[in-house]
């Protein structure tokens, strides 16, 4: 067997495991070079030890994963192991379908862990419920080779200098200044999380079960309504505007020259640009006057799910040391872009020399973008049914930019479908207190 830069990056010890073999399965949902990152750490824990094997099966997408699980689970035919993405935590949480990782796990040192991937999956108490794996966060790219034929020659650093940047691009003859998709995640959420805004009540239903959708009220409507209207100015693309269909194989191909997108999409971006563009990349921007605050973790982490025997659930806490290794973290991060989860990983990048090479230049600047003073309103997303109402939000959101209602109309509906289902999630928890 071929064993990657991952099986050679392995720490020969996974903690402690039990004597009894276990062969154990862990579902995750990513594509692409994650999924082959994930295969091959896979790959490098089966080689480092024989004490236990694992299977990692792809799924496809972060919500077939989850759909599979729960339904494996009712069937008591699920795996030991299942990444589950940011907006299904409270469904995981309340589910009865999984054991927190710190109980699993008592003795680990679960405050190493970046403050940023943390606080999304905690509890009350400050346990964590599972462990982050795969994180990411927003960050800005730019084609600095682009933006310098137009005459810019400082990375922008607000919306304001953003835009100022985008009309020189424009009356350079460049077609597509700035590009977005418009998703939740990367317009709503890690907007209003770094503005200080909140999403909804209860600071965003850590606080309970009762919350009610804000977003409409607060800045975060004022900024999709610039969007709406940037568009227009031909300043702003969406991915159904660019040749390629898709806002990140259109930055990637030089059609546009900024984007905001995940960490996790370094490493193509970096590879398409090899040899004909310079990429920049830096914390998202702000609005000029608002103090910055942190951004929200993304991507997923790892749950073990209930109802399997003491061999299985031994591998499963050997393969979670395993992946929480720094040697394990640094490899990862190298071939995906995604960043560290634990504080130990920049000190081991630092010592290793390699601290300002290009396959680490997420590391530093997502760790800082998520470690930025937060509000009880960023420290993340608890909110029931959150897959369903990220789908609401696109909706609604998309009708305003195709010219079908205005944005407030359409942030008005998605505010009121969006409680319908915190609702109908309230009354199906009805007396349950939130862990």
């Amino acid at each position: 067997m071929k064993i990657s830069i991952l099986a050679a990056a392995a720490a020969l010890t996974a903690g402690e495991c039990s004597a009894q073999a276990a062969n154990i399965e862990f579902w995750y949902g990513n594509t692409g070079v994650v999924e082959t990152a994930i295969q091959d750490q896979c790959a490098a824990f089966n080689a480092a030890q024989s004490e236990h094997h694992i299977t990692c099966v792809g799924q496809g997408s972060y919500e077939v994963s989850m759909q599979k699980a729960i339904a494996a689970f009712r069937a008591k035919n699920h795996p030991v192991l299942i990444q589950f993405f940011d907006a299904g935590t409270l469904d995981l949480m309340l589910s009865d379908a999984v054991v927190p990782v710190q109980e699993e796990l008592p003795d680990v040192k679960w405050d190493n862990y970046i403050t940023g991937a943390r606080a999304y999956y905690e509890t009350s108490a400050g346990k964590l419920f599972a462990q982050p794996y795969n994180a990411s966060t927003l960050l800005f790219y730019t084609n600095k080779t682009e933006l310098q034929k137009a005459g810019v020659t400082e990375t922008p650093k607000t919306w304001e200098e953003i835009i100022e940047a985008a009309r020189k691009l424009k009356a350079s003859g460049h077609a597509c200044p700035f590009t977005t998709d418009g998703d939740t995640w990367r317009v709503l959420e890690q907007f209003s999380a770094r503005h200080g805004l909140p999403i909804a009540s209860e600071h965003n239903g850590y606080d309970g079960l009762d919350a009610e959708y804000v977003f409409n009220t607060t800045f975060a409507a004022k900024h999709l309504q610039n969007l709406v209207d940037w568009r227009k100015e031909g300043l702003v693309r969406l991915a159904s505007d660019t040749k390629a269909g898709n806002f990140t194989a259109a930055f990637n191909a030089g059609e546009c020259a900024m984007m905001e997108n995940s960490s996790g999409s370094y490493t193509a971006s970096a590879k398409a640009f090899d040899g004909k563009y310079e990429l920049t990349v830096d914390m998202a921007p702000m609005y000029e006057g608002h103090e910055r605050h942190n951004t929200l973790v993304g991507g997923a982490s790892i749950y073990i799910m209930k109802g399997h025997g003491k061999a299985e659930i031994e591998g499963a806490k050997a393969f979670l040391d395993f992946v929480r290794d720094p040697k394990q973290q640094i490899a990862f991060t190298s071939a995906t872009g995604y960043v560290p989860v634990t504080n130990d990983v920049m000190e081991a990048i630092a010592k290793s020399g390699e601290g300002q090479s290009p396959k680490y230049a997420t590391a530093a600047v997502g760790i800082g973008s998520m470690n930025e003073p937060r509000t009880p309103d960023t420290r993340g997303i608890r909110l029931g049914f959150y897959v369903q109402f990220r789908q609401v939000f696109m909706e609604e959101t998309q009708k305003a930019f195709a010219g079908e209602q205005t944005m407030q109309a359409a942030l008005d509906s998605a505010k009121k479908r969006g409680d319908e289902l915190l609702r109908r999630f309230e009354q199906t928890y009805k007396g349950v207190k939130l862990p």
